[in-house]
C-alpha cells in the first residue's frame, strides 16, 4: 500500500514543530503574558519606590535632589562663589548621574530655590524661578544658581570617606548613595512622593525645635515618644499661616499618619465711610495664591459668598489679599464663610515614610530621629577613622624625617655614596628601622628643610599630630564622646540657620481637651467583688489614729446570702491612664476620669459598663501610668507564683476590647502587676506569710502574649501570692494580715535570694491581706470585707522583726476580715 493510500500521518508529519528563530539569530521561547506582565510590574514599582519617588531616612532627599546637590557641590558653586547658569548645571547632572529628561531635574533644581516651597531652602537663586502663584520658572538659559550654606552643611566632609559611593547608571563616574547631612533635612524640609502603591507627605519643621528634639535623644537614648513630642509642637510651614487643633498633629508624631487642619492668617482692618475689609497676610502651605484669589471671585460672582464688594490681589514677595466688605456686614462671618468655602482652610494628610536601607517604612516621629542620630553616628565614626588614618600616615613620614635629622651626615654620606636613588633607598633601608614609605619622602626633602626653623616646624608638627590621634582615637572609643560631637556640630548648625518658628498653632474652635475640663487630684479607685467600681477623692476621707474603727467606706451591693466586699482599690490622679490586668490575663486601658466619681458610701458602676469585660473576667490589678515610655518594665505575678516582664511600650497600642497581657495556665490567675525599671528588686508574699526577694534581671523581657516563669515555689497545696513590691530600701514594707495585725520591717531583713525559691518566713500569719512599700511620712488607707475604711499615718506603726506577729492596724467587728491596703498619695502638679 502507498503512502497517499496510507491514513497514518508520516513520520515527517509526527515531528516536533520547529522553535521559531528571531531576526538576530537567537531563539523565541513562548512565556505567558501575565507572568512576563507582573515581573516587569514589581521591577518597575520597586525602581520607582527606590530610584525616584521616596526620600531616603537619613539625608531625607531624593535621588534627583541629591545629585543636583552633589553636581553643584562638584562644579564648585558654593554660596560665595559666583552663579552659575541652570542649563549647565542640569546639562552636567543629567550627563553625568541622572539619565532622565532634562525637565525633571530643573522641576527638582526650581524646587530647592522656592521659599514657599522649602522651609530652609538649599539652592540660592538668581532669576524667576517661578511664584506661589503657580507661575512657571524662566526656562534654564535664563536662570541661575548656587549653593546655599545651609546645603553645604549637608555636603560637609563628604570627601573623607563619610558616605559609600556607588557607580553612575553608565559606570563612568561615582556618586554619592546618601549625604553626610549635618542637619536633619527629612524632617526640616519635609518631602513629598508618590510611589506605586505607596506615598509620602511629611510636612516642614522648625530646626530649633527639631534640634531639642535631637539632643535630648542623645541625652537619653530611652526617651518617651511623649518627652520628643515637647520638643516638636507641630509643623513649621515656610508659608506661615496656623494649625488648628492639637489631635492631628499629636497623632502623626505617634503613629505617622494623621491629618491636620491648616488655616491662613487674616486680619480685619476699618476703611474710611465706616466700611471694613479683610486681609489675608499668610495661606495655606501647597494652596496657590492666585486659584484662591479667582476662587473667591468666583464665589462671589455665584452669589454663593455674600457681603464682599470688591477683592484685589496687593501681593509682592509678601502676600496681602485685600477683601473689601460691603457696609453693615460683619466681618467674622464673611471670614468664617471664606474658611468653609475656599482653601483659605485645608487639610494636610501626614504621612510619615521615607526609605530605610533602600525599604519603604512607616515611622513615627521618634524613630525618623533615631534613623538620622544612627546615620550622622556612623558619618562622624567614619570622618574619625578617616583623620586618625591621615593624621597617623603624617606622622609615620615625620618620624622617618626625625630619624634622618638625627643621622643626617650618615644619610647625606650613604646618599653621595649611592650610584642612583634606588640604591640609596635600599642601602637605607637595610641600616635604619624605615618604612618604604618613610625612606621615599625622606629622598624627596628639599635642602632647606634640613635647616633648624624646619627641624622646629617638624618637631612641633609632630606633637600636634600626636595630640590629634590621641584625641581622635578617644572619640572612636568612646560613645559618650563620639555623640558628644555630633550634639556640638548640630548645636553649631542650629546656631547659623535656625529661625523662629513661622507656623502658629492654635487650639480647634470646640476643641477642648477632657485634661482641660477636670481637676487634676488624687482619688482612691475602688473594685468590689461582684465587680463595682468608682472613685472617690481622697478628701472625702478623713485621717484618724491607729486602732480606729473608721467609717463606712463604700456601699455594698447585696448578692443573696454573702454580701459584696471590696476586692481591689488603687490610688491614682485623674489626669492618669489607668491599666487593668485581668484574673486570666487580659488587660484593659481607660483613663481614670472615666471612671465614674462615688461618693464614700456609693457602691459604684458595673465595671462590665465600663470595660467591655469577656466572659468570667474580673479585675486583678491595677497600674497608673503617665506614658507607655519604652523606659519602663510591666512584671506581672500569678496565684500559682509565676511571673512575667515585658516592656510598657509594648501595650502602648492597646485596643477598647482589651489586649492580652500574660497567658495564664488552668486553674491559675494574675494576681499583681507592678512598674519597674528593668533593674529592681521583687519581693512576693504568699497567704501563709512566705515570701522571695530577687532581682527584676533574673527575668528575660518577654512579650505580651507569653506565659512568663517561675517566680516562687509554694510548699503548700493551699497557699498562693498574694502581692508583689518592688524593694525600695528608703522605705520599709508593711504586710497585713486578715485579722488586722500588721508591722513594718526593713527590707534588709529580707535577703536577696535567686527566682524561683521557696522563700523565707515575712509574717506569722496564716492568711495576708497585703503588703506595701511605704515611708514615715506616708499615710495609709485599709479597708474591710464588710465596707469600713480606716486611714492612718504609717508612722504609728512601729517597724519590727520580720517573723513577728505586729501591732493590731484596725479594730474589725465580729465576722469582719481585713481585704487590702493601699497608699494614699496626692497627685503631682503639672505645669499648665
Amino acid at each position: 500500500m502507498s503512502d497517499k493510500d496510507n491514513n497514518t500521518p508520516s513520520s515527517e508529519n509526527n515531528a516536533a514543530p520547529a522553535t521559531p528563530t528571531a531576526p538576530g539569530g537567537g531563539r523565541v521561547l513562548p512565556a505567558s503574558v501575565t507572568e512576563v506582565m507582573q515581573s516587569a510590574y514589581i521591577d518597575y514599582s520597586m525602581s520607582v519606590i527606590v530610584s525616584r519617588a521616596l526620600p531616603d531616612a537619613r539625608d531625607g532627599l531624593k535621588p534627583v535632589a541629591r545629585r543636583i546637590l552633589y553636581g553643584m557641590n562638584e562644579m564648585g558653586l558654593r554660596h560665595n562663589q559666583a552663579f552659575k547658569k541652570c542649563a549647565r548645571i542640569v546639562g552636567d547632572v543629567m550627563g553625568k548621574y541622572h539619565p532622565h529628561g532634562n525637565l525633571s531635574v530643573y522641576d527638582a533644581l526650581a524646587r530647592l530655590a522656592q521659599h514657599w516651597a522649602l522651609r530652609y531652602p538649599l539652592v540660592d537663586p538668581q532669576g524667576n524661578f517661578g511664584s506661589i502663584d503657580g507661575d512657571s520658572p524662566a526656562a534654564e538659559r535664563y536662570t541661575e544658581a548656587r549653593l546655599t550654606s545651609l546645603a553645604e552643611a549637608m555636603l560637609e566632609n563628604l570627601d573623607e570617606d563619610t558616605v559609600d559611593f556607588v557607580k553612575n547608571y553608565d559606570e563612568t563616574e561615582i556618586e554619592p548613595s546618601v549625604l553626610p547631612a549635618a542637619i536633619p533635612n527629612l524632617l526640616m524640609n519635609g518631602a513629598m512622593g508618590i510611589a506605586v502603591g505607596m506615598t509620602t507627605n511629611i510636612p516642614p519643621h522648625n530646626l530649633g525645635e527639631l534640634t531639642k528634639a535631637i539632643n535630648a535623644l542623645i541625652d537619653n537614648p530611652n526617651i518617651s515618644l511623649d518627652a520628643i513630642i515637647k520638643h516638636i509642637p507641630g509643623p513649621d510651614f515656610p508659608t506661615g499661616g496656623a494649625i488648628l487643633g492639637h489631635d492631628g498633629i499629636d497623632k502623626y508624631l505617634r503613629t505617622g499618619r494623621g491629618s491636620l487642619k491648616v488655616r491662613g492668617i487674616a486680619g480685619i482692618e476699618e476703611m474710611k465711610g465706616g466700611k471694613e475689609q479683610i486681609v489675608i497676610t499668610e495661606i495655606p502651605y501647597n494652596v496657590n495664591r492666585a486659584t484662591l484669589v479667582t476662587q473667591i471671585a468666583d464665589l462671589v460672582h455665584d452669589k454663593k459668598l455674600e457681603g464682599i464688594s470688591d477683592i484685589r490681589d496687593e501681593s509682592d514677595e509678601q502676600t496681602r489679599i485685600v477683601i473689601e466688605l460691603k457696609r453693615g456686614e460683619i466681618p467674622k462671618v464673611v471670614l468664617n464663610n471664606l474658611y468653609k468655602q475656599t482653601q483659605l482652610e485645608s487639610n494636610f494628610s501626614v504621612i510619615l515614610l521615607a526609605l530605610v536601607n533602600r525599604r519603604p517604612k512607616e515611622m513615627n516621629v521618634k524613630e525618623l530621629l533615631e534613623v538620622y542620630l544612627e546615620h550622622r553616628r556612623d558619618v562622624v565614626k567614619r570622618r574619625t577613622a578617616f583623620r586618625k588614618k591621615k593624621a597617623e600616615d603624617r606622622a609615620h613620614i615625620l618620624e622617618g624625617y626625625r630619624i634622618a635629622l638625627a643621622n643626617l651626615d650618615d644619610f647625606v654620606k650613604i646618599i653621595r655614596a649611592s650610584q642612583n636613588r634606588e640604591e640609596a633607598r635600599e642601602r637605607l633601608l637595610k641600616k635604619y628601622p624605615l618604612s618604604e614609605k618613610q625612606v621615599d619622602a625622606i629622598l624627596d626633602l628639599r635642602l632647606y628643610q634640613l635647616t633648624g626653623m624646619e627641624r622646629e616646624k617638624i618637631e612641633e608638627e609632630y606633637k600636634q599630630l600626636q595630640k590629634l590621634i590621641t584625641e581622635l582615637k578617644e572619640i572612636l572609643n568612646s560613645e559618650k564622646k563620639l555623640l558628644q560631637v555630633i550634639k556640638t556640630e548640630l548645636g553649631e548648625v542650629a546656631e547659623r540657620f535656625a529661625s523662629p518658628r513661622k507656623t502658629q498653632l492654635l487650639s480647634d474652635v470646640g476643641e477642648m481637651r477632657m485634661e482641660d475640663l477636670i481637676a487634676n487630684e488624687g482619688c482612691l479607685v475602688t473594685v468590689t467583688h461582684t465587680g463595682f467600681i468608682k472613685r472617690t477623692p481622697f478628701s472625702a476621707y478623713r485621717s484618724q489614729k491607729r486602732g480606729g474603727k473608721g467609717v463606712i467606706g463604700t456601699g455594698t451591693a447585696d448578692s443573696g446570702e454573702n454580701e459584696d466586699f471590696v476586692e481591689q482599690l488603687f490610688d491614682a490622679s485623674t489626669h492618669d491612664t489607668i491599666m487593668f490586668f485581668m484574673n486570666n490575663g487580659r488587660v484593659y486601658v481607660e483613663k481614670v476620669y472615666d471612671i465614674p466619681e462615688g461618693s464614700r458610701t456609693a457602691k459604684g458602676r458595673s465595671i462590665a459598663n465600663l470595660l467591655e469585660l469577656k466572659g468570667e473576667e474580673k479585675p486583678a490589678a491595677m497600674l497608673c501610668i503617665k506614658d507607655f515610655s519604652a523606659d519602663r518594665f510591666i512584671v506581672l505575678a500569678t496565684k500559682n507564683g509565676v511571673v512575667k516582664k515585658t516592656n510598657l511600650s509594648e501595650y502602648a497600642n492597646f485596643r477598647k476590647g482589651g489586649t492580652i497581657g500574660i497567658v495564664v495556665d488552668d486553674g491559675d490567675q494574675v494576681m499583681a502587676a507592678k512598674l519597674t525599671k528593668g533593674n529592681d528588686e521583687i519581693i512576693l508574699l504568699t497567704q501563709q506569710g512566705m515570701s522571695i526577694r530577687f532581682s527584676e534581671e533574673d527575668l528575660r523581657d518577654q512579650g505580651r502574649a507569653t506565659r512568663g516563669v517561675r517566680g516562687i515555689t509554694l510548699k503548700e497545696k493551699n497557699d498562693a501570692v498574694v502581692c508583689m513590691e518592688i524593694v525600695d530600701r528608703e522605705t520599709t514594707i508593711l504586710v497585713a494580715g486578715r485579722d488586722g495585725y500588721g508591722k513594718r520591717t526593713s527590707y534588709d531583713e529580707y535577703r536577696l535570694q535567686g527566682r524561683g525559691g521557696s522563700g523565707i518566713i515575712a509574717i506569722k500569719s496564716d492568711s495576708v491581706a497585703g503588703a506595701l512599700s511605704v515611708r514615715e511620712t506616708d499615710e495609709i488607707m485599709l479597708i474591710t470585707q464588710q465596707g469600713q475604711s480606716v486611714r492612718t499615718a504609717v508612722k504609728e506603726v512601729r517597724v519590727i522583726g520580720r517573723s513577728t506577729s505586729g501591732v493590731r492596724l484596725i479594730n474589725l467587728e465580729k465576722g469582719d476580715t481585713l481585704m487590702g491596703l493601699c497608699r494614699v498619695a496626692e497627685p503631682e502638679e503639672k505645669e499648665g
